[in-house]
């Protein structure tokens, strides 16, 4: 699958995107971000506070305990405000 990243998380990851390949342990968005936080120090900064994270699952939003076995992309951003 495609991980897409957005915002402080690239910045912080040094990449826009990847093709990853979790073991079959990880199963959920929270799981995943537990995997890639083991990753290296720019992933464990990245998703240090892994409850401000977001997530989108094939562009949609996505949560916590949401299943990524069907997914072909998981994109991950900061919260965002707007105005």
């Amino acid at each position: 699958m495609k991980a897409v990243y957005f915002a402080s998380v690239r910045e912080r990851i040094g990449l826009t995107e990847e093709e990853i390949d979790p073991p079959a342990g990880v199963a959920t968005v929270a799981e995943l971000i537990g995997w890639l936080s083991a990753r290296g120090e720019g992933y464990a900064a990245a998703f240090a506070n892994a409850a401000t994270i977001r997530a989108a699952i094939d562009r949609n939003h996505a949560r916590p305990d949401s299943p990524i076995r069907a997914a072909r992309e998981i994109a991950f951003f900061p919260p965002m405000t707007g105005g």
